[in-house]
């Protein structure tokens, strides 16, 4: 059975149209989430807030200890790699990386770059191959087809590929970069955007987005289903 993992990184912990200043990219990816299990209820779920619970941030010691050979690392290596460890854990058992992330200052929440550095490690989830000096990364999820799921929000318009804002969006290209150096290649975009401007102009973004969520839970279920099958037994 597919298993989800979902992540949420607003700041904002309650839901847009449900609590004061709540978030429309939790709205988002927590209609993904519903939407997927109505249709598929069997499928297991892992939830992790990181917007409310954020990672740490690495740190000279983490350094030190994930650039240490595993056999060497002292104690409290390990001990310092144990967060990240869980992390990468819960993503390699997903199928689906479902990221709740809205735009701050033309990028990613601090939350969701922790979650990136604390994933993004060597030998866990990228491997380096000296006797390629010119190409010497190699993923390490790139195992099994893996999809991943940006679901965002913007307060202005125009940031989707080809609006007038589109440079000065940096978050779904750098997660899109993070994501395929470690091998998930598979990655979709929906966004909400004029949460600054309101009015008519929102609730139809709104109402779009929706929309094309409920269409990609239905395209990614036959996807896997149909990667799933084509898998050497």
């Amino acid at each position: 059975m597919p298993h989800i993992l979902h992540l949420d990184a607003s700041a904002r912990p309650g839901l847009a149209g449900k609590d004061l200043h709540g978030s429309h990219s939790r709205h988002l990816s927590q209609h993904f989430v519903a939407q997927w299990l109505a249709r598929r209820p069997q499928d297991s779920l892992s939830y992790r807030d990181i917007g409310q619970n954020p990672p740490p941030f690495i740190d000279h010691d983490w350094i030190a200890a994930a650039f240490t050979a595993e056999p060497q690392r002292e104690p409290w290596m390990r001990d310092t790699l144990a967060e990240s460890d869980r992390l990468i854990d819960e993503l390699i058992a997903a199928d689906v990386l479902a990221i709740g992330a809205p735009l701050y200052n033309f990028s990613m929440p601090a939350a969701l770059k922790a979650w990136i550095d604390q994933i993004v490690r060597t030998d866990r989830t990228v491997a380096f191959d000296a006797s390629k000096p010119l190409d010497p990364y190699v993923p390490l999820l790139a195992d099994r087809p893996r999809h991943a799921v940006i679901l965002s929000a913007r307060g202005g318009v125009g940031f989707d590929a080809g609006g007038a804002m589109a440079h000065m969006n940096h978050l779904e290209s750098s997660l899109i970069t993070a994501l395929g150096f470690i091998g998930i290649t598979r990655v979709h975009q929906i966004a909400i955007e004029g949460q600054e401007v309101g009015g008519e102009l929102l609730a139809t973004s709104v109402a779009q987005a929706l929309s094309r969520v409920d269409a990609l839970v239905v395209e990614l279920q036959r996807a896997l289903q149909t990667e799933r099958t084509a898998q050497p037994a």
